[in-house]
């Protein structure tokens, strides 16, 4: 049996790892470690909660105003302590958080395999995301397998000098969590949204967080005001709790009649939610994978994105962070039935249900455990031209 500790410590990272536990804790090949750095405290342990999961070690890392680099570096002396007594034959990160360049800087400080899940994501620009787009560029130098979710992501690897073999197309495991999560919810998380099912309006979830986007919040703000004026829209905006955030979206949004602003949500809440809504508009890169899982029409706020193959299967579109941008994609969507049905419509890249098994396998096999994994071929094939175009802004709206 091998002994592979997960290490996590945001919201979407027990997302993406919910499934991938839940399969190791079953097989019997693994016995998993669940490690929690705790940098997103409260919304992480409400989702680790709804998938019935308790990490095994808390690190307890967080603190009032921490910069990244005290975030990195708590984290690399708590799990230094940690693997300095405890044995472990793997270490499994995911995507591209301070937590997850400390794991894997930990890991291979201790000499210990480092698994990166969701893996070869690239903007192609190296301060957007920030800081993400650096840290996985650094986790996939010294990852020892990668288990991409699809051949773009694959491309992008292989492209760097990454070996072929130690490459596995997975799917993500976000589509598995989002099917698990599908009927688990009665409610949408709160009371300001009990009316959701009964509310003819037609619904838009709305929100923006991430750094880059910070010196265009007032800009974003008024988007999602003027979208809210639009005739028989609702617009619902779960707001981060980022004080930069709310300081900068709450004067322009928080009294419009067809805004409604909410804390954000519990995962089973928020999964409904998206089911609910006819439109999303954010900078969430969970929201680029799980809005074309659920045919909704999604509007990337940014010019740049590393999830192209939405972009360009045509089920989501760059639209940048000015008003006029975003405004015009969105009521576009909203008044042409048919520029709407063709988004809603379009081919899911992302997974097929079974990343999670693909994910328990690629790792068994690469223990010599078990045999090769069939590689995830999703419905829309994206080369690499098509790739790189759908990167930039202007292709996004030409």
């Amino acid at each position: 049996m091998r002994s592979v500790a997960v290490v996590l410590g945001t919201r979407p990272e027990a997302i993406k790892f919910a499934p991938v536990i839940r399969a190791l804790q079953d097989d019997p090949r693994f016995d998993p470690v669940v490690i929690s750095t705790g940098q997103h405290r409260q919304m992480l342990d409400e989702t680790l909660d709804a998938f019935g999961l308790k990490p095994d070690i808390d690190l307890e890392i967080m603190a009032p105003k921490q910069t990244l680099s005290q975030v990195t570096y708590r984290s690399l002396r708590g799990l230094g302590e940690y693997f300095m007594q405890q044995s472990v034959d793997g270490l499994l990160v995911h995507g591209d958080t301070a937590t997850t360049l400390a794991a894997a800087l930990s890991g291979f400080h201790h000499q210990i395999p480092v698994i990166h899940v969701e893996a070869g994501l690239r903007s192609g620009h190296l301060g957007s995301p920030f800081p993400e787009e650096g840290n996985r560029r650094l986790v996939g130098q010294i990852a020892a397998l990668h288990l991409a979710p699809t051949p773009g992501n694959q491309a992008n690897l292989l492209r760097e000098g990454i070996a072929a073999d130690s490459i596995v197309v997975t799917g993500n495991t976000v589509i598995d969590a989002l099917q698990w999560a599908s009927d688990k919810s009665d409610s949408y998380g709160d009371p300001a949204l009990a009316d959701l099912d009964s509310d003819p309006r037609r619904i838009v979830l709305a929100s923006a967080h991430r750094r880059e986007a910070w010196p265009h919040l007032p800009q974003i703000a008024q988007a999602f005001s003027d979208i809210a004026d639009e005739p028989g829209v609702r617009v619902v905006v779960p707001l981060h709790r980022n004080p930069v955030v709310r300081e900068a979206l709450l004067p322009k949004i928080g009294n419009h009649p067809d805004i409604t602003v909410v804390d954000p949500l519990p995962y089973l809440s928020f999964s409904k939610l998206m089911r609910r809504a006819d439109l999303i508009v954010s900078d969430s890169s969970g929201a680029q994978e799980e809005g074309p899982a659920l045919g909704k029409p999604t509007l990337v706020l940014g010019n740049v994105t590393e999830r192209s193959e939405a972009v360009v299967a045509g089920t989501a579109r760059l639209v940048g962070t000015t008003t006029e941008g975003i405004v015009g994609a969105a009521t576009t969507l909203l008044r042409d039935v048919d520029a709407y049905v063709r988004m809603a419509t379009a081919a899911n890249p992302y997974g097929d249900g079974f990343a999670t098994a693909r994910t328990v396998d690629a790792i068994a096999h690469f223990y010599g455990d078990g045999p090769a994994v069939e590689p995830f071929v999703p419905g829309t094939q994206i080369d690499a031209l098509s790739a790189e175009l759908a990167r930039s802004a202007d292709y996004a709206t030409a």
